[in-house]
């Protein structure tokens, strides 16, 4: 970033701002739809900031359930609101940041050959009683019945739904498999006390991978193709995840990993042996145990949050709805399962609770709701003039930068200081904060860039700013 940072400050300078000043009217800022020559206007955005602590703790009614920093500065900042115990209705800044990550998922599920599909949030009783799940999962399971008496739940996963779907196919042979079958979906657990905002809670989004092998072997290579896909997706969202031995759970099966953020606020306990990487979900281990199974060196204790799972399944739900195919020899066999989940939103709120301060979001990059917030000066200020310099800057990223058409959002709240929208802008945590301000009156024209991932600030003139933001990676 430095190299970067001093190539632009060498670049030429802009045109003179009054040469520039001459060419054209004053203008005002209109909001329109993302696009060549539009401009998205923060003044517009459904966004109702409770950016007082009081005013927070009103909204989820008592103190005790403001327990973490992602929670609170999601409420704050009009990310999220409650909608009833558990659920959440997410708000506009929210919903980009999860279309991002759900096409960052996509992008790494499709390039091991993910197929995706879209099974119903309605799961019909008689699945899970084959299963034996719709009394094996407790009150955890949310049930109805619709108006001629016939049960369902709203599905918190899908394992019956997909191999029922694959066992209505009475020809597959073992030349189509593998099948990586998954969707993103809304999914529902009747939680006894939802808590932590969107870490915990009775509605959520969710990736839920199915595969399909031929055999046990190749069943075993597909589980680690999906779990190298996992630290992939992980990796590109600057998340430092671990990958842990895992209890099978209510899911069943031989083999379970999951993939756990370090943080205090996490409610599994993790072991991990510094000196062979072994590392496991303290509920697989005796309790007693103080090293490390592998090779008896001592254990380290961390707190960390589930944000992905898989699971080996051998066949334990593909011979219940006999889901067959013709193998090699002209035989039917039963297809070698494996189910992987991804926590959707439960990732966003751990990425939160992990790289923001107590008092400022900040996202992985990729999934920055904005990149770029660029702030023109107060109405009667005595840097006004710059207000039009503003606006050819906006016109030139959108421009110049094509990945960061509708990326880049202009405070048109002028009767408000600069500061005041700086601190704004800093709360909400776009990667790139562009001022224009005194310097932009100068010659040659400089723009005051905030680069709020690094925390460094420097003066560019418009060329090292496209410079600069040509370098942003967008999804």
């Amino acid at each position: 970033m430095e190299g970067l940072l001093t190539r632009c400050r060498a670049l030429p300078a802009l045109a003179t701002c009054s040469h520039q000043l001459s060419q054209y009217a004053p203008q005002r800022f209109h909001h329109c739809a993302p696009g060549r020559g539009k401009r998205l206007m923060l003044s517009r955005m459904f966004q109702p900031q409770k950016l007082r602590e009081d005013q927070v703790l009103s909204l989820e009614g008592r103190s005790g359930d403001l327990t973490c920093k992602s929670q609170r500065l999601m409420l704050q900042m009009g990310l999220i609101h409650p909608a009833s115990p558990g659920c959440y209705h997410l708000l506009p800044y929210t919903v980009r940041a999860m279309e991002k990550l759900v096409r960052v998922i996509d992008q790494e599920m499709q390039t091991i050959g993910g197929q995706k599909v879209n099974m119903p949030s309605l799961s019909p009783a008689e699945l899970w009683r084959a299963t034996k799940r719709w009394d094996s999962m407790g009150r955890e399971l949310l049930r109805l019945r619709d108006r001629h008496g016939k049960e369902y739940c709203l599905g918190p996963t899908h394992e019956e739904a997909i191999t029922a779907l694959v066992a209505s196919q009475k020809t597959l042979s073992y030349k189509q498999l593998p099948f990586l079958l998954y969707q993103v979906t809304r999914k529902f657990r009747d939680e006894p006390r939802p808590r932590f905002g969107l870490l915990r809670g009775r509605e959520f989004y969710m990736k839920d991978m199915y595969t399909f092998d031929s055999s046990p072997e190749a069943a075993q290579l597909t589980y680690s193709l999906v779990c190298d896909a996992y630290s992939s997706l992980f990796n590109r969202l600057g998340l430092r995840c671990i990958k842990v031995q895992a209890d099978v759970g209510s899911i069943g099966g031989m083999v379970s990993h999951e993939f756990q953020l370090p943080v205090d606020v996490g409610e599994d306990r993790l072991v991990v042996c510094p000196s062979c990487h072994f590392s496991a979900n303290m509920e697989t281990l005796d309790s007693s145990r103080t090293n490390c199974p592998a090779c008896q060196g001592p254990l380290t204790e961390t707190k960390g949050i589930e944000v992905g799972h898989t699971f080996y399944l051998g066949t334990k739900y593909s011979s219940i709805f006999n889901a067959q195919f013709i193998n090699v020899h002209g035989k039917p066999s039963l297809a070698e399962m494996g189910c992987y989940g991804l926590g959707v939103t439960r990732i966003l709120a751990a990425a939160i609770e992990v790289l923001s301060t107590e008092d400022c979001v900040r996202w992985p990059g990729l999934l920055a709701p904005y990149q770029v917030c660029l702030i023109p000066p107060k109405k009667g200020s005595k840097e006004e003039a710059a207000a039009e310099l503003a606006g050819h800057l906006y016109n030139h990223i959108t421009e110049a930068v094509p990945q960061l058409q509708g990326e880049v959002l202009l405070d048109d709240r002028t009767h408000l200081t600069i500061g005041n929208r700086l601190k704004d802008a800093n709360k909400l945590g776009y990667p790139f904060v562009i001022i224009a301000a005194k310097r932009a009156l100068d010659d040659p024209a400089h723009f005051e860039v905030w680069c709020q991932n690094t925390g460094e600030v420097v003066f560019l003139t418009r060329e090292g700013v496209l410079e600069l933001l040509s370098q942003v990676q967008v999804v």
